[in-house]
């Protein structure tokens, strides 16, 4: 005769155990712990990494959508990315290159390469030729690094990408001057979100210009770097290297960044500063459009 049926109460229902499974793969691939009792997974994806934590307390919409859409949303970039791969290689191998760029330069602003470089090295140096205590940040954790990581990305690939197409890349004035006039926009672009994050980035130790500086101070060094862009593009145009006409399309864009700039710690939601900066591009499309008709 077999042995006696356990208790009900210490019965568990498929549907329970169902229910128990962490909802996310990142739980799911992690040694599972003795059953505790509760059909509830304490695992969320909204802190699951330092980043999406950071994101949850900066903009809650925001994260709710990527954690309701996430694998949705992930498939969708991929398949964005892999297209415009696809279409860089009618280019040829430069402007494949080119296309990369900003995925490579996103690695290495976001990933751990830095501190898991910092430990390996800690890790075959001869004991106390290196402070152990020392940890390498993230680029992303380096004020000012991390933002300029993000401007020569979007500023190599926003000067080269056309030039590779039409097999004309070459450093002449022209292509310097609208390097330096992406890369300082897109620096100041990168910065404002920062001023909206302020309070979650300094929750979750990382330092950024407005946590180092504060907002005020910030706000008057994007002005600083908007006013370098100015001066460029005004000499650009008094030497001849720009016609008046796109120069003064730039220039609408510039003072579109100058007024999201202003904007900076100045307004109840803050999330237009992740937007706003993005959709002044917009501005300088359709001025180059009116310049060119």
């Amino acid at each position: 005769m077999g042995s006696p049926p356990a208790p009900r109460s210490w019965r568990r229902s498929p549907r329970s155990r169902r229910s128990s499974r962490p909802s996310c793969s990142a739980c799911r691939s992690r040694p599972r712990r003795p059953w505790s009792g509760s059909s509830r997974s304490r695992c969320t994806p909204s802190t699951s990494t330092p980043d999406a934590a950071a994101d949850a307390r900066s903009t809650p919409e925001r994260a709710r959508i990527a954690r309701r859409y996430g694998d949705q949303l992930m498939a969708a970039a991929a398949v964005a990315y892999g297209l415009a791969a696809a279409l860089a290689t009618l280019g040829g191998p430069l402007a494949l290159g080119v296309a990369l760029l900003p995925g490579a330069f996103w690695i290495a602003y976001a990933s751990d390469w830095l501190p898991n470089a910092g430990r390996a090295v800690r890790s075959i140096a001869p004991d106390g030729d290196l402070e152990t205590g020392v940890r390498l940040p993230r680029l992303k954790e380096v004020p000012v690094l991390s933002s300029a990581v993000v401007a020569a990305g979007w500023g190599i690939a926003v000067t080269l990408l056309p030039l590779a197409f039409a097999d004309a890349v070459s450093p002449t004035p022209v292509v310097v001057i609208a390097f330096a006039y992406f890369l300082l926009r897109s620096f100041v672009d990168a910065e404002l979100p920062n001023v909206r994050d302020v309070e979650a980035d300094a929750a979750a130790g990382v330092s950024t210009l407005p946590i180092v500086l504060g907002v005020a101070r910030t706000r008057r060094v994007l002005y600083g770097v908007d006013l370098v862009t100015a001066t460029t593009l005004a000499a650009a145009t008094a030497t001849g290297v720009l016609a008046p006409g796109i120069a003064a399309a730039l220039g609408v864009g510039l003072a579109a960044s100058l007024a999201v700039t202003a904007l900076a710690g100045r307004v109840d939601d803050d999330a237009v500063l992740g937007v706003a900066p993005d959709c002044s591009y917009l501005v300088v499309a359709a001025a180059l459009v009116v310049v060119a008709a």
